[in-house]
């Protein structure tokens, strides 16, 4: 399975000013996986340390933290020598080690020469204040769900894939490649892009199989909030996470505590939305008050929306039926464009970094995401049906004089004026364009 993250895991192998790692990212997103896949094809050995399958390991940080101590100490445990330029080291689950996370430190002051690679998924919200987290001392990446190019190369569309990738121009693609793509589209809203869901339909094409998948994924992730939380924290948490899909298949989106409980304020359910988005089980949009750079600026932090981190795992809470990929008006009508519009947060997501934006203009227009690059806001609108009312898109350029616009729907390429009208399928490649 291709992760297009592997290409800055090779930056950061090459890089000169290679620091230890931390692979961040929601739980079963593939980070283990890529990383020993990062140590079979470019490392001559790799010693791998889960600190939660093995709770030993976590023995041998108790004493010094120097990084020539604990580099010996590995080697005795895994019965292997560590060369510092061949064998990656991977401590997996690091988060449940909080000595082995602050050891990071002192290998990138001591013995820096050495390829350390930490994966950890609830890093956010499982450290305490006894830890010291290594501050300027590591890396970061980031590990999302497939997007749907990835999602074309695991179902072996390589050549589709490409299409994508490389595309750069307005122009409609021939009818039987667009149907084509939407199809993938419609089965990628149903799978999702969490990797075991993505492998198993690859291998036994059975929707119902990968729906089961889906809902044992939902349930891990359940079980970690009161694992992970105290247990008034961990049903407020609950409780918010259980509200996302009931309140996206609204007409606004807006989500609203009061549909939690009558007379329920952001202030008592703060924290709980924070340790969502910090273990990267949600994408929250802000409104903004005005389009102006830096949109960070002028965030209205009272309004926004919440999406689920993969627009499968929302269609198993939704319950959307398998139908959804062969019959079109569904897609179109059902859920009021949840799916469609979380699929679109996800795939934007990990172009922006921190925070996603959304326009709206005194409850008479709204606009789906903002874009902010090289001192312009562009907005992004999404459709799920066919319709080519672009009522939002005009009352926002009238105001702002915005470049470019942008319109995600299930129509073809096309280019009027201003307004790029893009497939949804090419939501993850929308940069190509600017």
């Amino acid at each position: 399975m291709k992760r297009q993250l592997f290409q800055e895991l090779l930056k950061w192998k090459n890089s000169a000013g290679r620091k230890p790692l931390i692979l961040e990212g929601a739980r079963q997103t593939g980070k283990t996986w890529l990383l020993k896949q990062l140590a079979r094809e470019v490392y001559r050995d790799f010693v791998y340390c889960n600190f939660e399958e093995d709770p030993v390991l976590r023995s041998l940080f108790d004493g010094r933290l120097s990084a020539q101590h604990i580099i010996e100490q590995l080697s005795l445990y895994s019965n292997k020598k560590i060369a510092a330029d061949g064998t990656l080291i991977i401590f997996d689950e690091i988060q449940v080690a909080p000595r082995a996370l602050t050891s990071l430190k002192y290998f990138n002051e001591q013995a820096n020469d050495y390829h350390i690679a930490a994966a950890g998924s609830l890093l956010g919200v499982s450290i305490g204040q006894e830890s010291a987290f290594p501050v300027g001392k590591v890396n970061f990446l980031q590990l999302y769900p497939l997007n749907f190019i990835e999602y074309l190369q695991a179902v072996g569309e390589d050549a589709l894939a490409n299409l994508l990738v490389e595309k750069k121009h307005c122009t409609a693609l021939v009818d039987a490649i667009h149907e084509k793509l939407m199809h993938h589209f419609r089965l990628f809203l149903f799978i999702g892009g969490m990797p075991e869901a993505v492998e198993n339909y690859r291998a036994h094409q059975d929707i119902q199989q990968v729906r089961e998948i889906q809902r044992s994924i939902h349930n891990s992730y359940t079980n970690d909030f009161s694992k992970y939380a105290s247990p008034e924290e961990s049903l407020k948490i609950s409780q918010i996470w259980q509200s996302i899909p009931s309140q996206l298949a609204k007409e606004n989106k807006k989500f609203k505590f009061n549909d939690i409980k009558t007379g329920a304020r952001y202030a008592r359910y703060e924290l709980a939305i924070e340790w969502l988005r910090k273990a990267g089980l949600i994408y929250i949009t802000y409104a903004t008050t005005t389009a102006k750079p830096p949109l960070d600026a002028y965030i209205d932090s009272g309004n926004f929306k919440l999406y689920y981190l993969d627009t499968g795992l929302l269609g198993a809470r939704l319950n959307a039926l398998p139908q959804l990929i062969v019959q079109d008006e569904l897609l179109y009508t059902e859920f009021k464009g949840a799916l469609t519009e979380n699929y679109c947060a996800k795939e934007i997501k990990p172009l922006l970094g921190d925070h996603l934006y959304y326009w709206r203009s005194e409850s008479i227009a709204e606009i789906d995401f903002l874009i902010e690059d090289a001192g312009f806001i562009f907005p992004i609108e999404v459709k799920s049906g066919l319709t080519k009312h672009k009522k939002s898109i005009t009352s926002f350029q009238q105001k702002y004089h915005a470049p470019k616009a942008f319109r995600l729907s299930p129509r073809n390429f096309d280019r009027q004026e201003d307004l790029i009208s893009l497939p949804l399928y090419a939501a993850c490649v929308i940069k190509n364009f600017f």
